[in-house]
């Protein structure tokens, strides 16, 4: 029987489903390929599906799990929060969904950690916060890292997820591409390394801005990338798009992305970058 509905449609349905012994056992169906997985096996998967390698979307504390060293993550500006700056209308409603939804107080999750035992500052976009939308409190929480960094002389790792900036925020969200890519920049001249971790969807400004400025840009297979929509570009065209256009594949064929990983070696890649650019070592930004 289906008993719960994810508020996010494209993490599908969760189930409860007999198994050989008689008990039940609770299973997501994939979205994907639509076959029932397990949420134990789920997990332990990474939470890929084993059928059709379908990257289900995770929330920042799951990714921070998987990426850091255990007890290694220490937290930064976790006490920010967005405000009704513009009065827009029942923004302040949709804020305490998002926070309810999510269990965050804004998008992303920034802190420093331990990566392979490389010392690293790390921000997580999280997707059930409005969909990783960057607004005011995104970009600045990714700013003070990224001055941070620079100050400490510390390489940045990013996972990014975004449908684009913070529409109920107008100017102010939009300003924060600017600003996110001065900091990247200003990082980038103080000689630290960046390392960015696209995952499904990474559109709008956030593409446009911080998440793409990376010195190595990987990308999670079947991964949405770009900055318009799909359909709008096919609306504006009126041309039908190839087949796979903006996915992570695609991207890696045209050069825009430098290298496709799944979850299961994300975590060793990130540790292999991190030591082979690491400073006073022969390493250094690529």
């Amino acid at each position: 029987m289906i008993f719960q509905k994810p508020k996010n449609p494209l993490e599908g349905h969760a189930k409860v489903e007999n198994v050989g012994d008689g008990s039940q056992e609770l299973t997501a169906i994939c979205p994907k390929c639509k076959k029932a997985v397990g949420l134990g096996e789920l997990a332990d998967a990474f939470h890929v599906c084993p059928y059709c390698r379908y990257h289900f979307r995770v929330n920042a504390r799951q990714r921070v799990n998987m990426t850091a060293d255990p007890g290694s993550f220490e937290e930064r500006d976790g006490d920010m929060v967005s405000s009704n700056i513009l009065g827009f209308p029942d923004y302040e409603k949709k804020l305490i969904n998002a926070k309810l939804e999510s269990a965050e107080k804004d998008g992303v999750v920034c802190g420093v950690c331990t990566i392979g035992g490389k010392k690293t500052a790390l921000f997580v976009m999280e997707p059930f916060f409005m969909m990783g939308s960057m607004g005011s409190v995104v970009g600045e929480k990714i700013t003070r890292l990224f001055e941070h960094a620079a100050a400490e002389g510390l390489p940045v790792t990013g996972f990014t997820v975004s449908g684009g900036a913070r529409m109920q925020e107008g100017v102010l969200s939009l300003m924060q591409m600017a600003k996110t890519s001065g900091a990247v920049k200003r990082h980038s001249d103080a000689g630290g390394l960046y390392i960015c971790v696209l995952t499904d969807p990474t559109t709008g400004g956030v593409t446009a801005s911080f998440a793409m400025q990376a010195d190595v840009i990987i990308a999670e297979p079947f991964a949405l990338i770009g900055f318009a929509g799909p359909r709008v570009i096919e609306q504006t065209m009126r041309k039908k798009l190839p087949e796979g256009f903006q996915r992570a594949e695609f991207l890696l064929e045209k050069g825009f992305i430098d290298i496709i990983a799944g979850r299961r070696r994300q975590r060793k890649l990130l540790a292999q970058l991190l030591q082979m650019h690491e400073k006073g070592k022969g390493g250094g930004r690529p």
